[in-house]
């Protein structure tokens, strides 16, 4: 892959809208490149974030190859389900998916953040042949139960902010381990998961969204999915993983076990950053571009 110039200013994007089988009308940024010989990359947000949290990176990827970046059901621009129970990663699959076929696009490269990164490792399991690669941001096989119980105190509480400073201050509180960022970056990070709603930040996303999160007893007893298997079906595909240093979801000795099962697993640990990497620190840069590299190595020769 050739190298990315930083980028100074976030590109156009082309806004999508479509429908999924379940008639959920679902919305997508879609940043177009000149080049379309390359694999698209194909961005999917964590939990309770949206296309917005990519705005860091999908321009820089964006001047080599198609990027797309959806909001998964009941979250940013995408529509809340009326069945808070579809609110799941094979549903959510099910929707990317459809997306990829609204797009007449056959085969992508995933970045999954968090969440995200669940659909793209069942999406090696079940649509293998749509898949060329996959980017773990600070997501594996087996989670964390201090991760799990620290977004499970604030996952569907509806918070009234009186600006955002206050909103801020709650990101902080809630987000450990990225104490090294400015002003500056906590504002911009804000921005991506808040919506601003008569001047005021405001959630960007349903509420329902807690009620198929594990629940404290469930975490406590440890009733937390194994994906140990689901990750299996990612041998033989670029596979590579981002540890945030200080995460509490995803631990050093789930990523050595994961090199344990995919030999070729390219693993790197991301400085000053809790759950989850922003992915345009130099590092996470540096770890995309050998991945794509694999990527379009692999695809030449299909």
């Amino acid at each position: 892959m050739r190298s990315l110039r930083a980028v100074t200013e976030v590109p156009e994007y082309r806004p999508i809208f479509f429908t999924t089988d379940d008639g959920l009308r679902l919305f997508a940024r879609d940043y177009s490149s000149a080049d379309k010989t390359v694999t698209p990359v194909l961005c999917l947000p964590g939990l309770t974030r949206n296309s917005k949290d990519f705005e860091a990176i999908a321009p820089w990827l964006a001047q080599g190859r198609r990027v797309i970046a959806p909001d998964f059901r009941g979250r940013g621009l995408s529509q809340y389900a009326k069945d808070f129970a579809t609110y799941r990663p094979d549903i959510e699959l099910a929707d990317s998916v459809s997306l990829l076929n609204f797009l007449n696009v056959p085969r992508v490269a995933v970045i999954g953040t968090s969440r995200g990164g669940i659909v793209g490792m069942l999406m090696a399991a079940l649509h293998r042949d749509r898949l060329a690669g996959l980017l773990l941001n600070d997501i594996g096989p087996e989670l964390e139960p201090a991760g799990l119980l620290r977004i499970r105190t604030y996952l569907g509480v509806q918070r009234e902010f009186g600006s955002w400073d206050a909103a801020i201050a709650g990101l902080k509180f809630n987000n450990p381990g990225f104490e090294s960022l400015t002003a500056k970056v906590w504002r911009a990070f804000a921005r991506r998961l808040f919506k601003e709603v008569n001047g005021l930040p405001c959630l960007d996303y349903d509420l329902a969204l807690a009620n198929t999160f594990p629940t404290v007893e469930e975490i406590s007893a440890g009733q937390i999915a194994n994906l140990w298997e689901i990750f299996a079906c990612t041998a033989g595909l670029p596979v590579s993983i981002l540890r945030g240093e200080h995460s509490d979801l995803l631990s050093s000795a789930t990523v050595a076990g994961m090199k344990q099962k995919n030999t070729d697993l390219d693993a790197t640990t991301v400085a000053h950053r809790g759950h989850a990497p922003f992915l345009d620190e130099p590092e996470s840069k540096q770890a995309i571009v050998r991945w794509l590299g694999r990527i379009d190595a692999n695809e030449k020769g299909r």
